[in-house]
């Protein structure tokens, strides 16, 4: 698993648009690639704060703006790439070992979490250093 930002890509979701008002489905394993295991939502995020700040070594993320926008940083300890999101009908797939921030919160947004994993401390790296040292031995251990 040598994953990159490159392939942390922009997905659209079903939009079923009638006069009653839209609605977006989205189905684990079907139009995402992952089983959803662990739906979660931020929102009432105070202005200027900022949300994420880790990275996972196996749990893959679907996040979508449920609401307003934000900005989502994505880091592979080499390169670097903002998304916005600001449609509820598009999401940002986050593969395993990817650094994520998500800051600009508009006010009123609300981030959606599509999570293949149930919570596991474990599988979280909170620190970067830490992160920049498993992407390291990930490199490593597939060179060797």
């Amino acid at each position: 698993m040598r994953n990159s930002v490159y392939d942390c890509v922009i997905l659209p979701l079903s939009k079923i648009h009638n006069r009653a008002g839209n609605i977006t489905i989205v189905e684990g394993e079907k139009n995402i690639p992952f089983n959803v295991k662990r739906i979660y939502y931020l929102y009432d995020i105070p202005g200027g704060e900022d949300r994420g700040g880790h990275a996972h070594k196996e749990l893959q993320q679907l996040i979508v703006a449920a609401s307003g926008s934000f900005n989502v940083l994505l880091d592979d300890g080499t390169n670097k790439k903002i998304v916005t999101l600001n449609r509820p009908d598009y999401g940002v797939m986050v593969v395993p070992g990817i650094w994520r921030e998500l800051f600009e919160f508009s006010s009123g947004a609300i981030c959606l979490v599509l999570a293949s994993h149930r919570y596991d401390q474990a599988d979280y790296i909170r620190k970067y250093d830490q992160f920049i040292g498993f992407r390291n031995r990930l490199i490593n251990h597939q060179e060797s």
